[in-house]
């Protein structure tokens, strides 16, 4: 319905500031997303839609990302500053963040408790917003806003299944409504949504060229790559094997037992032996996902200018992910103790710690003890079952008192986190067993004679470990604005605030781990913090064509302080064209994961070993290609006397409507985030001579090099280091078409630009990872491409609508960071995943398809991927097996969705 325009203006808040206003540009760029941007899209949820955005860059976290820390959430992550700097919020406030920081370091807010069928619309901040909503928002601010005045019922379902007839989802939502809010004086909404996503493993792409495996040889590449073991490589050099290694004590050098055609699915075997075999064996791409989703609002007007509301929110998630059986002899770090104060257990190689076979086991042929590798196939694979409850109450009252529009509120949000790994194992149990005939379980026959085990030794080595993890978040609010007086511009706009906030994180390590007795590092964090803010706000239109506005907000924690301003301007000198510009400082807090000093945790990322592999080239005595890539686990522990980040951000930009038509908008931006928490790189924690190593040395002459084998652990502590900085562009342009007859169609692209990526450690260290593979702390090693592009093309006739999305994401260099050397060899020595040392660019494309058959019946269908194309080959990064987890819909391979809706 036209709006009379002698009427009031309608007078909206726009996130990143509390000033209502006549429109939604101000200085500030805003991303705005609406339910039927995401609706077209053919997205089933909103981290899906979100992770397409060309904004979103290195950190974020998706749904297939199942061995990492965070499993079985889902977060964005804006310029690439990881998704702790990315504040998120539903209807302008917190929640609760994921029960578990991601590299036990990174506190963030889990996008898949949002039901999607309840969104009104999202809008994307691109620049800081820390003056108005505190820590957090150093690059930016993700503000979800649910429907709040519905009336009707409206029954949605979907279902889908990939190309290859597996991958299924299914998805059903109810939303309903009763009471208008100006009429009736009230208002209720209910949303509910449930769905399931079935599980998919690697071995289920078997057929699509490298996707999901582990076996590169193929493709060129050596026998020892990151998702490969059992191939025997020389003294203690030797992944874990399903039959067994064992040392031979006359040369040290170990031999497979026998059995391994039973066992591995490898066809092609390890010519020196060993019993090669590849995760993909067991490995899940995408986790099974049940989930359930309710929404509530109530508001009631107890006058003209007062209104009491309410909200309730609650979601389930369960995720379960198949992970490879465990390992005998992996190295684990836990809290130091009087008996060990490294804290760290090597079962491979450490003193009173070491696997081995004894003399008189009997499938031992050398007489005395060995030492033994051994993957437990035998126990079976684990499992990790993540099963997430969030739950969100706000309670509110708004109105308008003396000239004054407010908004006050207390909202608590609590996140609980179970954690349930299966198939573990004891490892003193299996010390005992394989090594001292003294145990009750002695002997332990492992590999293909381990049917003759009974079930009393399986009930005491294998166990099931199990953590329950909380976040809680509770705020007082208020905020309050209005009009103070005429400007020659028009009138001067004020906003004023204060928050009160209680943080608490209770994150136990998993059963077993304190002690380094489970295959399992311990990884915990505990803390909690109270916060009190007061912030306010002025919007000043001086003269018509020139806007200024500023805000200033003071927060206040245990130890420290923090005052963060923002300055903006928008210079209007046409109608169609306007300049903007703005200059915020931001802040993030010390986590309790990164400062409480009772905190831990263990992550792993492939390095280079500066010992074994010294320039790129293995070391004479025993490297091999192994070292050159190898997979580090380093060890990161609180540190109480951080101090938090700051952030200086710039944006200045122009919107412009040369057309009727026709709208563009460029945006320059800089980003930089001064005394950084980050744990020591992994590349020069792998060279800190305190780095715990098997005692596999090298070799050279007859003597033996100390301190010189296999890397196992090293430790990287929190500290603040230097800063980080990113500048980059934006560019937003969009068209309409009226087509007469036949309908209309719409056009949009935005683009994303990252011209820098530097962070420095110190002084003198600087990592350029704009355009690399970098950098992996913070990019889970998926990357850090220089451009990413979505255009999507509309076109409605009639009762039809058909929406195709490209999204792209440009190369990006085969290297740890700008001037390295090449992080992946193939056999030959030769750069890979080619001789440019480059991973190839990726263009998926999204057919959507919408049809009303009546007034209140659409059909609706979609094709991600439609031209079913393969994801380029990865062999460094973790997040997915051969490709990079940006390019998942690559992996998957083309996917068809269709549904119904019904609005009564």
């Amino acid at each position: 319905m036209a709006q009379d325009p002698s009427g009031p203006i309608q007078r909206v808040e726009v996130t990143g500031s509390s000033i209502k206003r006549a429109t939604a540009e101000t200085a500030s760029p805003v991303q705005v997303i609406t339910a039927q941007d995401m609706a077209k899209s053919g997205k089933g949820t909103v981290a899906e839609y979100l992770q397409t955005l060309t904004a979103d860059g290195a950190g974020s976290l998706p749904t297939g990302f199942g061995n990492g820390f965070a499993a079985g959430s889902t977060a964005i992550s804006l310029r690439g500053l990881g998704a702790t700097s990315t504040l998120v919020l539903l209807n302008g406030r917190r929640m609760a963040p994921f029960a578990r920081a991601d590299d036990g370091q990174k506190s963030f807010t889990d996008l898949s408790t949002i039901p999607m069928e309840a969104v009104e619309r999202i809008e994307v901040l691109k620049d800081g917003a820390s003056s108005t909503y505190g820590a957090d928002a150093i690059a930016g601010v993700v503000n979800i806003i649910l429907r709040k005045d519905f009336t009707g019922l409206i029954a949605k379902g979907t279902i889908g299944q990939s190309k290859y007839k597996d991958g299924e989802m299914a998805k059903g939502s109810l939303t309903w409504g009763k009471g208008n809010l100006e009429a009736d004086g009230y208002n209720v909404l209910v949303n509910a949504e449930y769905y399931t996503n079935n599980e998919l493993k690697n071995k289920d792409r078997a057929e699509r060229g490298w996707i999901g495996h582990g076996d590169l040889r193929p493709y060129g590449y050596a026998m020892d790559t990151q998702f490969a073991s059992g191939y025997l490589a020389g003294s203690n050099n030797t992944g874990a094997s399903p039959t067994g290694s064992i040392r031979n004590p006359a040369n040290n050098t170990y031999v497979s037992l026998p059995g391994c055609a039973a066992l591995s699915q490898t066809a092609n075997r390890d010519p020196q032996g060993g019993c090669l075999w590849h995760h993909d064996q067991f490995r899940s791409m995408q986790p099974q996902v049940d989930g359930l989703n309710l929404y509530s609002r109530v508001s009631k007007k107890l006058g003209e200018d007062l209104q009491v509301y309410g909200e309730v929110g609650y979601s389930k998630r369960d995720t379960s992910f198949t992970l490879i059986p465990g390992e005998i002899t992996r190295t684990y770090a836990g809290p130091p103790t009087a008996g060990n104060p490294t804290g760290v257990t090597n079962w491979g190689s450490g003193a009173g710690t070491t696997m081995q076979l004894a003399a008189n086991h009997p499938q031992n042929p050398y007489g005395v003890p060995v030492r033994v590798r051994y993957s437990a196939f035998d126990v079976g694979p684990s499992e990790r079952s993540v099963n997430n409850e969030f739950n969100r109450i706000v309670v509110g009252a708004k109105g308008a008192a003396m000239g004054w529009d407010f908004d006050t509120s207390y909202v608590h949000s609590e996140s609980k986190l179970d954690l349930l790994y299966s198939n573990m194992l004891n490892l003193r149990v299996v010390q005992a067993a394989l090594g001292n005939p003294a145990s009750p379980y002695f002997p332990y026959y492992i590999g293909e004679q381990a049917g003759k085990n009974p079930a009393s030794l399986y009930q005491a080595m294998v166990r099931t470990a199990t953590s329950h993890s909380t976040t809680k978040l509770d705020i007082v609010d208020f905020k309050a604005s209005r009009e103070l007086f005429q400007l020659p511009g028009g009138a001067l706009g004020v906003a004023v605030g204060a928050e009160h906030r209680r943080e608490k994180l209770d994150n136990p390590s998993l059963s077993g781990t304190e002690d380094g007795s489970i295959n399992s590092s311990y990884v915990a964090a505990k803390g909690e913090e109270k916060i009190s803010a007061v912030f306010v706000e002025v919007a000043a239109p001086v003269i018509k064509s020139l806007e200024l506005s500023a805000a200033l907000r003071y927060d206040k924690y245990t130890n420290f302080s923090s005052t963060t301003p923002k300055l903006g301007a928008k210079w209007t000198p046409v109608k169609t064209f306007a300049l903007r510009g703005t200059y915020s400082e931001g802040f993030r807090a010390p986590g309790a994961a990164e400062a409480s000093a009772s905190s831990r945790s263990t992550g792993t990322a492939t390095t280079r070993d500066p010992i074994r592999c010294p320039g790129g080239t293995p070391a004479a005595g025993g490297g091999s290609a192994t070292d050159c890539a190898i997979s580090l686990a380093a060890v990161k522990v609180g540190n109480p006397n951080l101090k938090p980040e700051t952030s200086k951000g710039m944006t200045l930009g122009m919107v412009w409507d040369p057309l009727n038509d026709t709208s563009l908008s460029v945006d320059l931006w800089k980003i930089k985030r001064s005394d950084e928490i980050n744990p020591l790189p992994y590349n020069e924690a792998a060279a800190l001579p305190t780095a715990v190593r098997a005692d596999n040395n090298l070799v050279v002459g007859g003597v033996a090099i100390p301190n010189t084998g296999t890397i196992l652990i090293s430790n990287a502590p929190y500290r603040n280091s230097s800063f980080t900085e990113i500048k980059g562009v934006d560019l937003d342009i969009k068209q309409k078409f009226k087509l007469g007859d036949y309908g209309r169609a719409n056009l949009g692209l935005t683009w994303t630009y990252i011209d820098s990526w530097i962070r420095a450690e110190s002084a003198t260290v600087k990592y350029q990872y704009a355009g690399t593979h970098g950098n992996c702390d913070t990019s889970n090693c998926a990357g850090t491409p220089k451009q990413k592009i979505s255009f999507v093309a509309g076109w409605d006739w009639q009762d039809l609508n058909l929406t195709l999305t490209t999204n792209y994401r440009s190369k990006m260099k085969n290297v740890q960071f700008e001037g390295d050397l090449c992080a992946s060899k193939f056999a030959n020595g030769a750069s890979a995943p080619n001789a440019e040392c480059t991973l190839a660019s990726f263009t998926a494309t999204d057919l959507s398809v919408r049809y009303n058959l009546s007034k209140n019946f659409q059909l609706f269908g979609s094709v991600n991927n439609l031209f079913d194309k393969v994801a380029p080959l990865d062999p460094l990064t973790y997040g997915g097996m051969s490709y990079n987890p940006m390019d998942a819909s690559g992996a998957i391979g083309r996917y068809f969705k269709a549904g119904a809706r019904y609005q009564f």
